[in-house]
């Protein structure tokens, strides 16, 4: 007769302490198959791996170039100071230097770098040149500076600093970050339409008069909601139909209200008489590559402060970018580190070296590369058919002008609102993260300055932390960095103690 076991029977198998312990977690899931490229094209630029199309791809670089064609207009109209001698650089060579830097620093971040980032004359590195540089050297010996710096930051690269540097900011900044150029390119795009104006009585205010008139405003407006129904919708291609319908708008109510041509932010919408020009290449190659720094230039001390100042400008404006936008494209990793970082670095550092041998100043990444990716664009080719109609503008620049600044001004604002779905992974309860990322967000808008908003999230990440015994956890880099900013905050109260105009 067979024995039943019974709670204390020697037959009854024991449980051992492996049998009770917590069982092991089940094997992570395999990740889903790549999908198989279509081409060589698609396995060059890796569209299919990355979850886009074809049709993805050139929309998004189409869209790009439509929000960014102003540069080829707005950039000769910054560089057109006399230098120290009283010579002014010729329009239409500076016009075409602007776009062929465009075009080749462009293909060269499509074709090399991989990713969707356009590449153009810098606003704030035109500007410094501009401003700074020329009132005191000649314009060969501006170009030089433009090389040089831009040498620098290749160097940079080359050695790793710059990746390192870009991988050691912490993860909370560079979120915040995004949505700090989020809450920019908005601003840039309202003050340009004329729906925020400048200069009144109060810094900021809704329209000239605290109020809103004028057809071209109106356009702006009207081109803004429809992408915004268009986005809501999920229907495709919802910037690049925006823009394409607020140009018709612009052009059919500009002739039935028979508006003048000073309306318009930039100039009228009216189809050029002849949509074709002859590039001009004559300012290709005027570089004095190091006359600013002797007697007849800044000057040795003068010309090595204007050097840093555009590194800063060059380096962390475009560092900020591409966090940014490659954060907004998928191509972060959970650490906020993108692949093939260091390609795209060096092609944006070389942009500055390019933009001061073709006489357009030095290149950067550009904002406006979002629009891009917000059409959908993720890979390199979005950035190849930028730079291709870039190249075609060579030949077309006057029909740069046919898209209104207000209509261009709306693809912003609407890429600044979806930037701003970064917030998510900020933890705004912990003081700690909170406030260098506020400082970040908010200081990106209010001072015009990608690198103001970098500088003051970092400064204040790091005191933060020492105020509160952790002085240890930023890192060494961060801490360099934090001194490289307090001297760019500084840089006046520098220039003065060391004699600099």
């Amino acid at each position: 007769m067979t024995q039943i076991p019974t709670e204390h029977s020697p037959t009854e198998e024991r449980p051992t302490e492996d049998d009770t312990a917590t069982p092991a977690p089940a094997p992570a899931p395999a990740p889903a198959p790549v999908p198989a490229p279509k081409n060589a094209l698609d396995a060059y630029f890796k569209i299919t791996a990355r979850g886009s199309t074809f049709g993805n791809e050139i929309r998004g670089g189409l869209t790009t170039f439509m929000a960014m064609a102003y540069i080829v207009l707005l950039n000769p109209i910054i560089l057109s100071g006399a230098d120290v001698n009283g010579l002014k650089l010729d329009h239409a060579q500076l016009t075409t230097a602007t776009a062929l830097a465009a075009a080749v620093t462009t293909i060269l971040m499509g074709v090399v770098g991989n990713v969707p980032l356009a590449v153009a004359a810098g606003l704030s590195v035109s500007g410094v040149i501009s401003a700074l540089v020329v009132p005191h050297t000649t314009w060969p010996q501006a170009m030089g500076l433009c090389v040089i710096y831009g040498l620098l930051i290749v160097l940079l690269v080359v050695s790793g600093l710059r990746e390192k540097i870009m991988n050691g900011i912490p993860l909370p900044l560079k979120h915040a970050i995004t949505i700090g150029i989020g809450l920019f390119v908005s601003l840039i795009g309202l003050v340009k339409a004329g729906f925020v104006h400048t200069g009144g009585p109060t810094p900021l205010a809704l329209g000239p008069f605290g109020e809103l008139a004028g057809w071209p405003v109106l356009v702006f407006c009207l081109t803004v909601l429809t992408i915004f129904v268009l986005l809501a919708r999920n229907v495709r291609g919802a910037i690049l139909i925006g823009i394409a319908g607020g140009t018709v708008a612009a052009f059919v109510i500009n002739a039935v209200a028979d508006l003048p041509a000073k309306t318009w932010v930039s100039s009228a919408p009216v189809w050029p008489g002849s949509p074709v020009s002859a590039p001009d290449f004559g300012l290709f190659g005027h570089v004095d590559l190091f006359g600013a720094f002797g007697s007849h230039g800044l000057g040795a001390i003068s010309a090595s402060v204007a050097v840093f100042t555009l590194v800063l400008a060059g380096f962390f404006d475009a560092m900020a970018t591409i966090i940014g936008v490659g954060t907004e494209a998928g191509l972060a990793d959970k650490q906020g580190r993108m692949p093939g970082l260091s390609k795209a670095l060096f092609i944006d550092g070389a942009g500055g070296a390019i933009g001061g041998l073709s006489g357009a100043s030095g290149q950067t990444v550009f904002v406006e590369s979002a629009t891009g990716v917000g059409d959908g664009a993720r890979t390199g080719l979005a950035s190849t058919v930028t730079g291709g109609v870039f190249a075609l503008m060579l030949f077309f620049s006057p029909l740069a002008a046919i898209v209104p600044t207000e209509v261009a001004s709306a693809a912003l604002v609407v890429i600044g609102s979806m930037m701003m779905s970064q917030a998510r992974h900020i933890d705004w309860s912990d003081r700690e993260v909170a406030i260098p990322a506020f400082l970040t967000c908010t200081l990106m808008p209010f001072t015009y300055s990608i690198t103001a908003g970098v500088a003051a999230g970092v400064i204040s990440y790091t005191v933060i932390k020492a105020g509160t015994g952790k002085w240890r956890e930023p890192g060494p880099l961060m801490w360099i960095l934090t001194g490289v900013f307090v001297v760019y905050f500084a840089l006046t109260p520098i220039k003065s103690w060391l004699g600099v105009h």
